[in-house]
C-alpha cells in the first residue's frame, strides 16, 4: 500500500513501494526494493472517513424475498425435499416458481393442460405454510376455484409476492393435493451466546 502527500500547491505525490525479483544465471534471486513516486493533478478533499466507520458499514443487501419450496414427495431417506431460493417482490408466485425450475404444475405440465397462468385452470395450487402476510390477498378467480379449499392454499399464477422492496421467509408446499406426507414447520431461535 502507498501513502498520498499533499504538498502546499495542491498537488499530489503518491509514493507506492514496489520489489523486483531478478534471477541471475545461477538461479540466485536479487531482490531489490524501490518507492515509485507519481505525481498527479490538483486533489481536492470532499470529506473525511473515519477508518472505523469505514469499516463499519458493509454493503447492504438489495431487498429480496427468501423462499423454501417444500415437494409433495419425499426424498429416499425420508426426509422432505426442500428447494431454497431467493427473488425480489413485485412478482407472480407462479413466475418465480418457474424461473428458478421449481415444479409447479406435477402431472399438469403439459401444453393445455393448464391455463398458462390465467387463473382458469386451478392446477398451480400452492400452500402457504409460512409468510402469507408478504402476499397479496385472494382475489376473485382464487375465490372461485378455492371455495372448498382450506384458506392457505392460494393459485400461484394469481398471488402476487409482496412489493418490490419485501423482505421476509415464505414456505410455500407444492402440489399439495397430491403431497403424500405430514410435515410441520418450526421457527428455530438462534441461541443466546453466554
Amino acid at each position: 500500500m502507498g501513502t498520498l502527500q499533499l504538498n502546499t500547491h495542491g498537488l499530489a505525490t503518491l509514493s507506492v513501494p514496489y520489489k523486483f525479483n531478478f534471477t541471475s544465471s545461477s538461479h540466485k534471486a536479487l531482490g531489490l526494493s524501490r518507492h515509485l513516486s507519481i505525481s498527479r493533478g490538483r486533489i481536492r478533499a470532499v470529506r473525511t472517513v473515519l477508518e472505523s466507520e469505514s469499516l463499519a458499514r458493509e454493503p447492504e443487501e438489495p431487498p429480496a424475498v427468501d423462499f423454501a419450496f417444500v415437494h409433495s414427495v419425499l426424498l429416499p431417506d425420508g426426509t422432505p425435499d426442500v428447494h431454497f431460493r431467493s427473488a425480489c417482490g413485485g412478482q407472480k408466485l407462479r413466475d418465480i416458481m418457474l424461473d428458478n425450475n421449481i415444479e409447479l404444475y406435477g402431472p399438469y405440465a403439459r401444453p393445455l393442460l393448464n391455463c398458462a397462468g390465467g387463473g382458469t385452470c386451478g392446477t398451480c395450487m400452492v400452500e402457504v405454510v409460512e409468510g402469507k402476510e408478504l402476499l397479496t390477498p385472494r382475489t376473485d378467480k382464487e375465490k372461485e376455484k378455492l371455495k372448498r379449499k382450506p384458506k392457505n392454499w392460494r393459485l400461484a399464477c394469481q398471488t402476487t409476492v409482496g412489493k418490490p422492496d419485501s423482505r421476509g421467509l415464505l414456505v410455500i408446499q407444492q402440489l399439495p393435493e397430491w403431497k403424500a406426507h405430514e410435515w410441520t414447520y418450526e421457527t428455530i431461535a438462534p441461541s443466546e451466546e453466554p
